[in-house]
């Protein structure tokens, strides 16, 4: 008897590691989706800001930290919606990286490690483009933009929720 009881508590422990877990990658895909819907909005808005909006002269110049501080506060509102996605991109990112790492998940720790790379890295491309005006600027925020979305487009991928088998429920 007691041998049937400690199976069973096993396998009620390996289910509730199961359920545990997949709640994790569940979290991972949700943040995931979040990010990607961030980033297209970023890209469209980006693209928006780079045809249609002139970053004024004056803010211009004074490094990359002055230039994400100016593009908030004085720069036109599109640029500043725009700069205030990018850092809640690069919250959300760090968000994604926490999880993925609390999921134990191999392969959306190293993409989600690369997002994070890739938000950061398009933040600072895109402040040395307020700051400079250089178009080569532009064209590696948008490029690093398009590495994070591919990468959280494998974080869905590889965490599709499992088909869930069909339930019987009382036929006649």
């Amino acid at each position: 008897m007691a041998v049937t009881n400690d199976m069973s508590e096993t396998t009620v422990a390996e289910r509730a590691l199961a359920r545990d877990r997949a709640g994790r990658q569940d979290g991972v895909r949700k943040t995931s989706l979040g990010v990607s819907i961030a980033l297209l909005v970023q890209y469209a808005l980006g693209m928006w800001v780079n045809l249609y909006v002139t970053v004024p002269k004056r803010d211009q110049g004074g490094g990359v930290p002055a230039a994400v501080g100016r593009a908030l506060s004085s720069g036109p509102a599109a640029l500043a919606v725009h700069a205030g996605i990018g850092l809640v991109l690069v919250v959300g990112s760090v968000a994604l990286v926490a999880r993925a790492i609390q999921a134990r998940h191999r392969m959306t720790m190293v993409t989600s490690l690369i997002i994070l790379l890739a938000v950061a890295g398009a933040a600072i491309t895109g402040a040395a483009f307020v700051n400079t005006g250089n178009d080569g600027a532009s064209l590696g925020m948008a490029l690093l933009t398009a590495v994070a979305l591919l990468c959280s487009l494998l974080n869905l991928y590889v965490l599709r929720p499992s088909p869930q088998p069909p339930t019987t429920q009382g036929t006649s």
